[in-house]
């Protein structure tokens, strides 16, 4: 008599499954089956149209739902099938394992755990942080790991310190209502990012990680990544023309203007350098010679020091059309100051008669616009410093 899986009365409970991406990776699958099976029975596998003994190796696991692809359609494209059979048969979370061998079955109970403590009414979508700064982590894998962490952090306000592991908690309900354009790995950003979009809770769980050096991977750098850059240069455009703004919008009207003012302006709470440094940062990159792109721009750079987004912005306007000739004016002036021209009160037509003057003065005017947004953002950071200084030593003093 088999003796039951040490977790499956935990999977029933939350009625949860596991779900197994597979292609060509016969040296490992049975083994990470057959361990799988010691913590639960309730484990889905799609076999992504394997061309080694992948299929042989399932015929020994009749107790485990098995789906084949008749050809290679992408990890994408198993896991949305994956996904959506799991909810038909009745699961409402899937924990997806990768099937080369380098996750722990036993780091199932961190995710079981935080799914117990789930707070009613919210819903959750966990990644395995593989702790990537450890030895042992290919170094490609650390690079684009933390390209990816980075765009997270900017389309969608969220921290995550890994955003690519594919140990991962996916709520089923949740995915499926997710209209998914992607089909292979770039997918799995594809559903967090748009999952944070809708208000899931999406947050990193500590994870184990075992890499062989002879591993198989269908990871293809070159394609893969770039399909991966295209994704979030895609969603970069979606979240600053709509669901920041649709965002901001909608806390606005929920708080109303005083507690939206205070929270989200003046962030009360908040030091008083950081508050000056959002100022700063707005002022700094609207002023500089990146025209139409400073949108893009101070929201990235807002993302990187974890600076106020919204005041990053609305001070980024400072290059609106009134004042965008003085602020070139003034630009090209401190160029002349800096290369030793001293200040040109005057510019005349015949000063760019040659291309070579045209050039040399379009290189005065863009080293002369970064030394006076440094310089600009500098005064402003002291002044506002000051002033949130004073406002929050009042704020702490009254009673």
């Amino acid at each position: 008599m088999n003796q039951t899986p040490i977790y499956q009365s935990r999977f029933e409970a939350l009625n949860c499954c596991i779900l197994i991406p597979t292609y060509n990776n016969e040296k490992t699958l049975g083994g990470v089956l057959q361990d799988l099976l010691l913590y639960t029975a309730n484990i889905l596998v799609v076999n992504d149209g394997s061309t080694d003994a992948t299929r042989d190796i399932l015929k020994d696991f009749q107790e485990i739902n098995v789906h084949h692809f008749q050809e290679n359609k992408g990890k994408g494209e198993a896991l949305k099938h994956g996904f959506k059979v799991a909810e038909d048969l009745g699961y409402k979370y899937a924990i997806t394992i990768d099937s080369d061998g380098q996750h722990y079955p036993d780091d199932l109970d961190i995710f079981l755990t935080q799914l117990e403590e789930k707070k009613e009414g919210t819903e959750i979508l966990l990644v395995g942080d593989r702790n990537m700064g450890q030895d042992g982590i290919p170094g490609k894998s650390t690079t684009g790991n933390k390209f990816s962490n980075f765009w997270f952090l900017v389309v969608t306000g969220t921290q995550l310190t890994d955003t690519q592991s594919g140990y991962r908690l996916y709520p089923l309900k949740v995915v499926n209502n997710i209209k998914l354009y992607t089909n292979k790995f770039e997918l799995e950003i594809e559903i967090i990012v748009k999952a944070a979009w809708r208000k899931v809770k999406v947050r990193n769980v500590p994870i184990k990680v075992f890499y062989e050096e002879n591993r198989v991977t269908h990871f293809r750098p070159f394609w893969d990544i770039t399909r991966i850059t295209i994704l979030y240069i895609w969603f970069v455009l979606v979240s600053f023309f709509y669901i920041h703004p649709r965002d901001t919008y909608q806390d606005f009207r929920k708080k109303g203007y005083k507690r939206f003012w205070k929270e989200n302006i003046i962030k009360s709470q908040e030091p008083a350098h950081k508050k000056a440094a959002a100022i700063a940062l707005g002022v700094f990159v609207g002023i500089l010679p990146f025209w139409g792109l400073h949108t893009l721009l101070v929201f990235s750079l807002a993302a990187m020091f974890k600076l106020n987004k919204v005041v990053a912005f609305l001070f980024s306007n400072i290059s609106i059309p009134p004042l965008i000739p003085f602020i070139i004016y003034a630009s090209y002036q401190s160029g002349s100051l800096l290369t030793g021209r001293g200040f040109a009160w005057q510019l005349k037509p015949e000063d760019f008669d040659s291309t070579s003057d045209i050039f040399f003065g379009l290189w005065q005017y863009i080293l002369g616009s970064f030394a006076l947004a440094g310089i600009a953002a500098l005064l402003l950071w002291i002044v506002f410093y000051f002033l949130f200084s004073v406002t929050n030593q009042k704020q702490v003093i009254k009673p």
